[in-house]
């Protein structure tokens, strides 16, 4: 039960009630105030302080605080008078005890209130918040197109100033050509102009030169397996390179439990590489790492059924093992000639593009620039040797 605290004091004017009630030894934390119209209640275990007021009370502009050891209630009357009592006389438990909780369920609706009102509050600071940042991006959004638009325009002018530029200068060109030519004929039209002293006198006959005598050349070209010519000749490097095909071929390994027991064409490593491509296409690629996984191990000498699986393991995101295979596809792949210059060409490349998808760009970059420079060349030189041999 408890304490019920009696020795309060209390003073009033026309318009307001001040009630000093102290707090016998408890701290200020622990004082719990609940104030309404028709009841007031101090909880400062174990002492309660209650009352309720004679008539109805502002509770908007009444206040309660707490210091130097009591609690000072300043209330403010809603219609002016003077008290004869602070509280109502003679009032039943049970009309106590309605007030009381009509008391607690209004605090508690204030209390719901206030917390609706501080939410709706806290949403329209942050929906005015973000309206604030939609709007800055979206200027920072336009700045930034303004200025692409600008550079676009800058870009555009340039490139146009630059065709003009070009025009007049091939124009300026194509007069010094003409003009050229003009003077050559004019030139040449002088010194066809026969002298008048050499010309020929009447009766006599004109020498001409002798006509060339008909005949034939035979053109032989050197026998070449490869288009190059024989003064170009890398013939060393491409024999070893079909020697060392046909050696991979050739380098079969049978011997093992777990190939013997496969069909026969299942023993191919050709048609293992032909069924990881057909797996491939279809976008299995776990199958067809499988399928060239068995014709590695019959046959680890053959570069394409390392290539190959270096682009299922690139499609599957292993980037260290498409380095792996591709790197051993690369040292399968020497030396390096004409008719492997495309598989090196694909090497190259899925290794360049795993190491920049590690964001290894120091390997990556200069990986793909080699292949790339590689091709190229090869390519350049074939056609040059092609050219010649039309020659």
């Amino acid at each position: 039960m408890p304490i019920i605290v009696k020795d309060f004091t209390w003073q009033q004017t026309e318009k307001e009630i001040f009630i000093s009630v102290p707090l016998k030894g408890a701290k200020a934390c622990q004082s719990n105030v609940l104030c309404t119209e028709d009841y007031i209640k101090v909880n400062f275990p174990p002492f309660l302080f209650e009352i309720f007021p004679l008539l109805p009370i502002d509770v908007d502009k009444s206040s309660a605080k707490i210091g130097n050891g009591v609690i000072l209630f300043t209330l403010h009357k809603q219609e002016p008078s003077i008290w004869d009592t602070l509280s109502a006389a003679n009032m039943e438990k049970e009309a106590m005890q309605k007030v009381r909780e009509k008391a607690v369920a209004r605090v508690q609706e204030k209390a719901k209130e206030d917390a609706e009102a501080k939410a709706l509050r806290k949403r329209e600071n942050e929906k005015y918040s973000l309206e604030v940042m939609m709007k800055i991006d979206e200027e920072e959004r336009k700045q930034i197109e303004s200025i692409k638009e600008e550079e676009r325009r800058k870009a555009s002018e340039e490139l146009e100033r630059f065709k003009e530029q070009q025009r007049i200068e091939e124009q300026r060109r194509i007069q010094e050509e003409q003009q050229r030519r003009e003077e050559e004929k004019r030139k040449n039209a002088i010194n066809q102009k026969p002298h008048p002293q050499a010309a020929e006198k009447p009766g006599s006959e004109k020498v001409l030169p002798p006509t060339r005598k008909t005949g034939s050349i035979k053109i032989q070209f050197t026998p070449r397996v490869f288009p190059t010519a024989l003064r170009e000749s890398r013939l060393a490097e491409e024999e070893e390179w079909l020697q060392k095909q046909a050696a991979a071929r050739r380098a079969i390994n049978t011997e093992s439990l777990e190939i013997q027991d496969l069909k026969e064409e299942e023993k191919n490593p050709e048609w293992l590489k032909d069924k990881a491509n057909k797996l491939f296409s279809a976008g299995d690629y776990l199958a067809a790492v499988d399928a060239l996984n068995l014709g590695i191990r019959i046959n680890d000498k053959i570069p394409a059924l390392y290539l190959n699986r270096s682009a299922c393991h690139l499609k599957l995101r292993n980037l260290h093992k498409t380095i792996e295979d591709a790197s051993k596809a690369l040292e399968l792949l020497t030396p390096p000639v004409l008719d492997n210059a495309a598989a090196r060409l694909k090497a190259y490349v899925r290794r360049g593009t795993a190491f920049c998808e590690l964001e290894l760009y120091v390997q990556g970059v200069p990986t793909l620039d080699i292949g790339a420079l590689e091709t190229l060349l090869d390519n350049s030189i074939f056609s040059l040797r092609r050219g010649s041999r039309r020659l």
